[in-house]
């Protein structure tokens, strides 16, 4: 799941997260360690225009510093991020903090990349907006390099050159994998050509398919043979009858009949799925992640 209270778009934040605070985090994050979350996620904005604050907010936690705050206080759940914005950072300086947030803990992270949607972000920081995915190409080129075993990684690029710079520690996993997020043609290609792991961003179980089919199709053209992770977002969750209006798009019920819905990820050919619960209060939050671990995970696999 991608964590709540460390980004606040009006799209899907709920509103008892604006008054929350880093230990209502932690709990989140340490309740998803305990109960068998494959992942926690947190997402990335530097800085966010007037003109979309309304919409976005303006509360984007810094991915690296939060990852590194949750990993002191969790102990298998892996770190995603989801997504970060790489083409806004020299990649370098992305390898040292993410190499080291592996090296402490433990080998959990997933460097989870997107291509970036706000202009102003991108002119405040020096970075080519209109040229985003070529810079997103060969930022994950460089990174793949420099999130690797190698001590003075290489990598020889149109925008970005490096030989001889030694960067300790590395990523205590030998190579940190790479999840391509988004769902447009661009991305399908990034993920089936340089991606570990595919996660779409807003592709309705209807289109799910075509997206898989193109992304293997992609990948085979490319001659690439090790697997890639299929991820899916789905519709918010909410497990038992919510008694409060919880939107149409939301499933709710008992937990079988949720995991018999869910499981039609899986025939899609679905590795992973990231769920969002609606919730009220940290403390509905927790119930809901805790009833959906003990009584709906077990049935997704059958």
């Amino acid at each position: 799941m991608q964590l709540p209270i460390q980004s606040q778009s009006a799209i899907f934040a709920e509103g008892w997260e604006a008054a929350a605070t880093p230990a209502d985090l932690a709990e989140i994050a340490r309740t998803a360690d305990r109960a068998g979350f494959a992942y926690v996620a947190s997402c990335d904005h530097v800085a966010i225009p007037r003109r979309l604050a309304d919409a976005m907010g303006t509360v984007w936690y810094d991915p690296v510093a939060t990852l590194a705050f949750l990993a002191g206080i969790t102990e298998r759940v892996l770190l995603m991020s989801h997504v970060a914005v790489v083409g806004l950072r020299h990649p370098l300086v992305t390898a040292k903090q993410y190499a080291t947030l592996d090296h402490l803990c433990g080998g959990r992270l997933v460097l989870g990349v997107g291509a970036g949607h706000v202009p102003e972000e991108f002119r405040a920081l020096g970075a080519d907006f209109e040229g985003r995915g070529g810079l997103l190409d060969e930022t994950v080129d460089a990174l793949r390099a420099a999130l690797g075993p190698e001590e003075y990684p290489e990598f020889a690029g149109e925008r970005y050159a490096f030989s001889g710079l030694g960067q300790l520690p590395r990523p205590a996993q030998g190579r940190v994998p790479v999840w391509v997020g988004g769902s447009s043609p661009a991305a399908v290609r990034r993920a089936a050509v340089r991606g570990d792991g595919w996660l779409p961003q807003g592709d309705p179980r209807d289109r799910l398919p075509a997206q898989i089919a193109r992304l293997k199709e992609l990948r085979e053209a490319a001659g690439i043979e090790e697997p890639i992770v299929v991820g899916a977002i789905t519709e918010p969750l909410y497990v038992g009858d919510p008694g409060w209006p919880v939107g149409r798009r939301t499933l709710t019920g008992e937990p079988q009949a949720l995991a018999e819905s869910l499981r039609a990820y899986a025939a899609m050919g679905v590795h992973q799925i990231q769920v969002r619960f609606r919730s009220r209060s940290r403390d509905e939050l927790i119930d809901q992640m805790a009833a959906f671990a003990a009584e709906v995970a077990p049935h997704l696999d059958r």
